[in-house]
């Protein structure tokens, strides 16, 4: 097994899902590495038990390692001086899929947190919404969705470094909040298209 802060992240995250009884979307989770600038991103997706393919409501998480994090955290992890403490940044994106027709994205909003618990010592923050509205071949509206995105960065100080249980108490919260917010998502009053 790989030993590194970055892979200790998604292993914690992946429990705190798991640890809320979240589904894992398996055929949605990536893990790359851009050959040219070295960024390594790791993509996965989690819904409600029981929802269907594909699920009404889903979360999407994308965690990034940037190319300086990397360099960072070499530094410190050869012995060199500490400087700038390497960051993980986090995505995550609530969806309500496979709708009959548009939703009210007020009433999707009203339904979210302005923020994500806290992650470390910084919250992530919630954007506005996306809705998506799908067509058939002839240009009938055939379905909608929408999405909300919650993003910032954590920030690996240097006794989390040290210590990698910290990051499974800093991801902890996660796997119980994003379930909530899941729920809250999929008790709105809209109209679903049946499941592939």
């Amino acid at each position: 097994m790989l030993d590194h802060v970055f892979m200790d992240a998604i292993g914690a995250l992946r429990d705190a899902f798991e640890s809320a009884l979240l589904e894992r979307q398996a055929f949605e989770e990536r893990f790359q590495v851009d050959v040219l600038l070295g960024d390594v991103t790791w993509e996965t997706a989690y819904s409600l038990p029981g929802e269907g393919q594909p699920p009404r409501v889903l979360a999407e998480i994308s965690l990034d390692w940037p190319t300086w994090s990397q360099t960072s955290y070499r530094s410190w992890y050869i012995g060199e001086l500490f400087g700038e403490p390497p960051e993980i940044e986090v995505e995550i994106v609530l969806r309500i899929q496979r709708l009959t027709k548009t939703p009210d994205p007020a009433a999707v909003l009203r339904a979210l947190p302005t923020e994500s618990p806290t992650l470390g010592d910084e919250s992530l923050t919630r954007s506005p919404p996306v809705v998506e509205q799908l067509y058939d071949e002839d240009l009938t509206p055939s379905g909608a969705a929408v999405e909300v995105s919650y993003e910032g960065v954590y920030q690996l100080a240097e006794e989390v470094l040290s210590d990698g249980s910290i990051i499974d108490t800093h991801f902890a919260s996660m796997g119980g909040w994003i379930a909530s917010t899941l729920v809250r998502l999929g008790d709105l009053k809209l109209e679903y298209l049946p499941p592939d």
